[in-house]
């Protein structure tokens, strides 16, 4: 199964093979930001099952370790990879080429959950990152499914 994206634009493209290794949705205030958004949705992929295709993305480092990649073009956040989470891509649900096929497993960073946001859903709601979930979310390593 190939799984694709793309920006505002259509300029910069991407690809994975396989299944997402998880989607969830992030409540941090440096993905708001980047997305001028309340909430932000994510899927993480095994980067070695990931591809850019069309123009390349740009690339910020948004703090030390962290990379958020972007359209060069029309400026639309497309991916981030980060030295904490080795061998991982995380790809905005929104740029998916079928969002509607998007489905969340978790909340992360709740604790920073906007007050005026309103979330009714039963998914498990972590307080703080991906690291510290009580399982590893974060193992692109040993998911081999393609």
């Amino acid at each position: 199964m190939t799984t694709r994206g793309h920006c505002f634009c259509g300029r910069t493209r991407w690809e994975f093979e396989g299944a997402p290794t998880w989607s969830c949705y992030c409540h941090c205030d440096d993905c708001r930001r980047n997305c001028a958004a309340p909430i932000v949705a994510w899927l993480g992929v095994p980067v070695r099952r990931f591809r850019w295709l069309g123009a390349a993305p740009q690339t910020l480092e948004s703090s030390k370790g962290v990379r958020r990649h972007f359209c060069a073009t029309c400026g639309a956040p497309m991916g981030f990879e980060a030295d904490h989470y080795p061998g991982g891509m995380h790809l905005y649900a929104g740029s998916l080429e079928k969002p509607e096929t998007f489905t969340p497993e978790f909340h992360v960073n709740y604790e920073s959950k906007l007050p005026w946001l309103q979330i009714d859903d039963d998914l498990p709601k972590y307080t703080d990152t991906m690291l510290h979930a009580p399982v590893s979310l974060r193992d692109y390593h040993t998911d081999d499914s393609a």
